[in-house]
């Protein structure tokens, strides 16, 4: 029993995400112009953490172009052609805060740290996705184009 508590110890300490302090951001309008890394995103690395059922968990909610997910999401938008409707801030405002657009929303903030309720004191004030995997995600959505 011992040993499975460190294992799991272990994992989360190791996770990339555990360590990861939230970046300061400006929203200007309806979007994050600057991007949080200073680095640009890699839009595979973003399709990754997209269709991880451990990491983005975005096809929980979300359907999109996985043609090797059998079973997507259908209560929030279709990720097909995000990168039409949105431009990369408004990708990026969408990623990092969703409630800041529409306070009722159920979509997790993947890098706010502050005024959340109900997180587990391994999470608290940490992101869920680092500053960088933000931008790879929204290189990713901003790749999505008919």
């Amino acid at each position: 029993m011992a040993a499975g508590l460190v294992l799991t110890m272990a994992l989360v300490l190791a996770a990339p995400w555990c360590h990861a302090q939230a970046e300061a951001y400006t929203v200007v309008g309806d979007g994050i112009p600057e991007p949080l890394s200073g680095a640009v995103g890699d839009a595979t690395r973003g399709r990754a953490i997209v269709a991880s059922r451990q990491q983005g968990l975005c096809l929980l909610c979300h359907a999109g172009p996985f043609p090797e997910e059998r079973t997507p999401g259908n209560i929030a938008t279709d990720l097909a052609g995000a990168g039409a409707r949105w431009s990369v801030p408004q990708l990026r405002l969408r990623v990092v805060d969703s409630r800041r657009l529409d306070p009722q929303s159920v979509m997790p903030a993947f890098h706010r740290t502050e005024g959340l309720v109900q997180v587990g004191a391994a999470w608290q004030g940490r992101p869920i996705l680092s500053a960088q995997q933000v931008e790879d995600v929204v290189a990713f959505l901003a790749s999505l184009r008919p």
